[in-house]
């Protein structure tokens, strides 16, 4: 496999791809709580001087009206998508009142269920379908478990790259379905390889007590209000956080064999009841709590690191968009937000991700076997409460359809080797010594887990006698400072309040023009294929 891997690193070593290659795009969206400077998730609505959430292209929210979420435009660099985060972040800071952005992924202070509000889109079809649907994951999951926020990165390889790479490989089938298989290659390898996103880039080994609601835990106590374990990366991916759990019991699981399996086994989740969904039931009097009783209600609700994306158009389900016009991009959705950053994320974890999804991509990625999808979610919870405890092993597939233990620092470093030829090619592309450099960063954490952010946190948390939650608010009001004190160009403040002016009026203009009932509406989605 190796070998394979040097090859086409030596077929991509000339001017056409190292100019392809550069044009690639980045994109990230990342999910923020607004909380109160003492503690506790924020009551009041979202800020109208940042416009609609259900039409703001850049500020919107995830589950809770108190979780924002900020995201970039595709991106030509990792220099424009820094930047651009740290516009959006930027003028959010501008338009809070008595509000700080909570720096970890793992929540604040939470006073129970009630405490966190559902997000709130409007009067319109389509906003009251994303309310409902966020009701139905609380009920479903608990809402603590929804306003765990975390940072995704979206990678796309440009048009131009495509049609060379296509050429490489002397494939002739139409481009868009070569480029669909290819992304699929690279989301099986993401999963794969996707424990080392955690061990190297986790940071949240730690949780405030009330997040578990005085719920019984295997979690150590760190102090009178933490619980943590002493080699956890990110327990916001191990068993503590927002998984699925019925996939398995009513016999679907995602399928990466290709998109087609992708999508039917999407399709399959949302449309298979499941009984302890129907026990909650559909409505409450004439309030509908969840959008149907099934294993899924739409197929964002499906959790994974890594999912295959297209952009969908007006009302369209994911899988539909994705049937119509094949993957345009790759969501890696493990990345904890980095609580020693203001932007929730540095260039050096950027410029790593970038050589990670080349290398998926050239690295050869056979389908999953059932024994491999079982290591693959073993090894993630492992290495998110484990990650680094000296001599873990993780469980690896082999040529022989089988498993095999092999030590995390052992793979780890046999990957991260893997990528420095990946690594020079992005700089070569790009005329700079960034990517080489991420790389070596990570090979250091990797012999080094002290070096890591997780091991970072627990190591400020002790030295300074303080759990979670003052870690944690003290980051928080230290990212509040360095926004307060770094001023937003006058025309880019006027960009983002024209968008936030639009917003609201493209929400009002939606509102009108409803014509059909709720229920009518439903319909109408879930039979659109």
């Amino acid at each position: 496999m190796y070998q394979l891997l040097q090859q086409r690193l030596s077929l991509l070593a000339s001017s056409d791809f190292e100019e392809a290659l550069s044009t690639s795009k980045i994109g990230l969206e990342k999910e923020s709580l607004r909380v109160l400077p003492e503690g506790g998730i924020s009551q009041a609505p979202h800020p109208v001087a940042w416009g609609a959430p259900l039409t703001n292209p850049q500020i919107t929210t995830d589950f809770s009206e108190a979780l924002a979420e900020l995201v970039t435009p595709p991106c030509d660099s990792v220099t424009e998508v820094i930047q651009s985060l740290d516009d959006i972040q930027n003028f959010i800071y501008r338009n809070l009142d008595n509000e700080i952005l909570w720096a970890t992924s793992m929540p604040c202070v939470v006073a129970g269920e009630t405490s966190i509000p559902l997000a709130q889109y409007g009067s319109s079809n389509a906003a009251q379908m994303k309310t409902v649907y966020r009701r139905g994951l609380g009920l479903r999951y608990g809402r603590a478990m929804q306003v765990i926020a975390g940072v995704h990165f979206n990678y796309s390889f440009s048009d131009k790259f495509w049609q060379h790479y296509q050429q490489l490989n002397n494939n002739t089938d139409d481009i868009q379905d070569f480029i669909s298989d290819q992304y699929m290659g690279v989301v099986r390898n993401l999963l794969r390889y996707g424990w080392l996103v955690p061990y190297l880039f986790g940071a949240s080994p730690a949780v405030c007590k009330s997040f578990l609601n005085g719920k019984r835990t295997m979690l150590q106590e760190f102090n009178s209000n933490t619980y943590y374990e002493p080699y956890a990366t990110s327990l916001r991916l191990g068993d503590i956080g927002y998984q699925n759990n019925k996939e398995d019991l009513a016999g679907v699981k995602a399928c990466y064999d290709s998109l087609d399996a992708y999508i039917e086994s999407m399709r399959c989740a949302i449309n298979t009841p499941y009984p302890g969904y129907e026990e909650i039931g559909l409505k409450a009097g004439d309030e509908y709590q969840q959008l149907n009783t099934n294993i899924l209600q739409i197929e964002n609700e499906y959790y994974s690191s890594v999912r295959p994306k297209q952009i969908v158009q007006g009302d369209e389900k994911p899988s539909t968009a994705l049937k119509k016009r094949g993957i345009a991009y790759v969501e890696l959705r493990s990345l904890d937000v980095n609580a020693f950053d203001p932007h929730g994320i540095n260039s050096e974890q950027l410029y790593f991700l970038e050589v990670f999804m080349l290398f998926c991509l050239l690295q050869p990625s056979p389908e999953l076997s059932k024994s491999e999808v079982t290591a693959i979610d073993e090894n993630l919870v492992l290495v998110a409460h484990q990650g680094r405890k000296p001599g873990l092993d993780l469980k690896r597939d082999n040529l022989q359809l089988t498993t095999e233990n092999i030590s995390l620092q052992d793979w780890a470093t046999e990957l991260c080797n893997k990528m420095k030829g990946v690594a020079s090619l992005l700089d070569r592309a790009n005329y700079c010594e960034n990517y080489f450099s991420s790389v070596k960063s990570q090979i250091a954490s990797v012999f080094d887990p002290d070096l890591t952010p997780s091991a970072r946190m627990l190591a400020e948390m002790k030295e300074n006698n303080e759990g979670f939650f003052y870690h944690a608010q003290r980051m928080s009001k230290h990212h509040y400072q360095y926004y307060k004190t770094h001023p937003l160009a006058e025309d880019k403040v006027r960009f983002f309040e024209k968008m936030a002016s639009e917003s609201l009026e493209k929400q009002k203009q939606i509102e009108l023009e409803d014509s059909i009932s709720f229920d009518e509406y439903l319909e109408g989605y879930f039979n659109d294929v």
